[in-house]
C-alpha cells in the first residue's frame, strides 16, 4: 500500500469517525474509496473530502448542500464558482447560526427568571416551615 492511501481503519483515526460513518458518506456518494475485495482504500482526495465534509456538517450544512459545494468543484476544477456558492451558504447559516443564539440567550435569560423565582419561594417555604 502507498503512503497516498488509507484504510478505513486509519481514517477512522486520523478523522475521529466511526466506520459507519464513512460508509454512510459513502453511500451518498461523498467519498470515493478505491476497493479491493471488501477493502476500501482512501485516496488523498478523500481525505480532502471528508474534511470538508466534517466542517460542513460542523457549521450546520445539510449534506445535500456539502454534495453540491463538492460536485461544482468536480465539474469543472474551478473554485471560484464553488467559493462564491460556499461564501453564500455560509453567510446564510451564519445569520441562521446568529438569529438562534440571539433565541437561546432570551430562553437562557427567562430560565434564570424562573429559576431566580423558584428558589425564592422554595426559601419562602423554608422558613415558613421552620
Amino acid at each position: 500500500m502507498t503512503t497516498d492511501l488509507m484504510t478505513i481503519r486509519e481514517m477512522c483515526e486520523a478523522y475521529d469517525v466511526t466506520p459507519r460513518t464513512l460508509r454512510f458518506y459513502e453511500s451518498k456518494e461523498l467519498l470515493f474509496p478505491i476497493r479491493e475485495g471488501t477493502r476500501r482504500l482512501f485516496t488523498k482526495r478523500d481525505r480532502a473530502r471528508l474534511t470538508l465534509i466534517l466542517r460542513g456538517k460542523r457549521f450546520g450544512f445539510s449534506l445535500e448542500d456539502i454534495r453540491q459545494l463538492l460536485d461544482m468543484y468536480d465539474r469543472d476544477g474551478s473554485q471560484e464558482t464553488q467559493l462564491r456558492r460556499t461564501y453564500d451558504l455560509a453567510r446564510e447559516r451564519l445569520a441562521a447560526m446568529e438569529t438562534q443564539r440571539a433565541e437561546l440567550d432570551v430562553a437562557i435569560a427567562d430560565l434564570k427568571d424562573q429559576l431566580a423565582w423558584g428558589e425564592e419561594m422554595l426559601a419562602r417555604f423554608a422558613s415558613n416551615a421552620a
